[in-house]
């Protein structure tokens, strides 16, 4: 979603978000809980910095708030390395960031681009587009986390990030998260409330499993405080559409029917999440939305409903973790990543020139963590991505993308990791037709 990041920051500055991460029953990164006061400092991991202040009188709940990874990717670096506190502990302020250098080789058919898509993989095979030998840092990503403590209100949060995109040695800086929160509310840009950023399935690439739910939004939320491992959350966010257009043959000229519209209904979701400990929980997710077009012939704007429904897991047994999801709906392709910004949100309807629809969607994700000491870990998954009633579009259109990974991470040092990785993608289109590709990756991020 492109944003004015003028505007944003000014938005984020003067509002305030989201619960603290204790109160949703996951993880605070490298640490765990103490108790308030006394004891405080063993949540500041051993990796930490501390440029100025006293960490031994450091809060709990702002160390808690501080290094949240609830809101964070797979990929995403902890919590800056450098802290600095104020004199009563109340106040923790860190810039950091991680390089995250990527090398890969494609074979048996390739994706031409830093993220690995079934859905840009062609059909059928292209020779060539057979092998590609690429580097790619465009991961790496700069951050600033203020946490901090006041009276009334509680704890509060606010978290920039920018990510360096880009391909073939032109990068740029892209604001991936600028939210603030505020005890149990959430404002600004950030994951949406549809999305289980803890159950998604890790991967080098940075594009992530073909079927993932992950969108950014600009969001406000409301997430309340947890009642014996459930909590809940709902808001509104604002809408990003990808649609198809109808077209129509009008003195010979093929001519577009519809248009874009400014959207007018904000994406309302909501979830139920139990977790039992750290590191596992259940998650049942839903959202509506109202998309809207112009209808070129008639010259009536139209609305189409949609709508989405997705349950998620984590959890962990000894060394052994699954995870994953499994959603469906009408609208939703703008959070499924194989088909976010394709056109699949409203598409042309069989029949009625002038007119789109909602189409079904299916995705799913499983997966397991072999966790075999603390800084060694593999993991395996498999992800589908599908779409439904879209033979109208032609028979060389999408209709599903496969997606498997299996990986390996070792950790030599708290701030530095290495990774390796094998990604095999399929695509398959409505006339039958399939298209293959693999790929290894290579890792190294530096996080500080």
């Amino acid at each position: 979603m492109k944003i004015s990041t003028s505007l944003l920051m000014a938005l984020v500055l003067t509002c305030a978000a989201v619960v603290p991460a204790t109160s949703y029953g996951e993880p605070v990164a490298k640490t765990g809980n103490a108790p308030d006061g006394k004891g405080a400092s063993t949540l500041i991991p051993s990796r930490a910095v501390i440029l100025y202040g006293d960490p031994s009188k450091a809060d709990s709940a702002v160390l808690a708030v501080y290094y949240s990874c609830e809101y964070l990717d797979f990929n995403d670096p902890d919590a800056p390395r450098f802290m600095m506190l104020d004199r009563e502990g109340k106040i923790a302020f860190g810039v950091g960031g991680s390089l995250y250098a990527i090398g890969s080789y494609d074979f048996k058919g390739c994706v031409d681009a830093p993220g690995f898509a079934p859905y840009d993989i062609a059909v059928p095979a292209n020779p060539e587009l057979r092998q590609r030998l690429a580097g790619n840092l465009g991961s790496s990503s700069l951050t600033a986390n203020l946490a901090g403590k006041m009276p009334y209100f509680g704890t509060f949060k606010v978290y920039f990030q920018l990510k360096f995109n880009g391909d073939n040695g032109k990068y740029g800086a892209r604001l991936k998260q600028a939210y603030a929160q505020l005890g149990h509310f959430t404002l600004g840009l950030t994951t949406s409330t549809f999305v289980d950023a803890v159950a998604q399935a890790p991967t080098i690439d940075p594009q992530g499993a073909c079927g993932q739910i992950d969108d950014k939004q600009v969001l406000f939320r409301y997430t309340t405080p947890s009642w014996h491992g459930f909590t809940a959350a709902t808001g509104v966010e604002i809408p990003d559409v990808s649609m198809t257009q109808a077209t129509r043959m009008i003195g010979g000229v093929e001519t577009a029917v519809t248009k874009s519209i400014p959207q007018r209904v904000p994406v309302i979701p909501a979830y139920v999440q139990y977790s039992w400990k750290p590191g596992s929980h259940v998650r049942l997710a839903a959202l509506f939305r109202d998309l809207c077009y112009r209808d070129l012939l008639s010259g009536e704007n139209r609305f189409s409903a949609g709508y989405g429904v997705k349950a998620s897991f984590i959890f962990r047994e000894g060394m052994f973790q699954p995870f994953g999801h499994f959603s469906y709906g009408k609208g939703i392709s703008s959070f499924a990543a194989d088909i976010a910004d394709n056109g699949y949100d409203l598409v042309p309807e069989a029949g009625a020139p002038g007119h789109l629809h909602t189409i079904p969607s299916m995705t799913w994700t499983g997966g397991l963590y072999l966790h075999f000491t603390p800084k060694f870990f593999a993991t395996a998954s498999a992800s589908r991505c599908q779409v439904f009633d879209c033979s109208n579009l032609g028979g060389d259109s999408y209709r599903y993308g496969m997606f498997y990974c299996a990986n390996a991470f070792y950790d030599l040092t708290d701030d530095l990791r290495m990774g390796i990785e094998y990604l095999h993608g399929k695509r398959s289109n409505y006339n039958g037709e399939t298209g293959t590709a693999n790929r290894l990756g290579l890792l190294c991020q530096f996080s500080f």
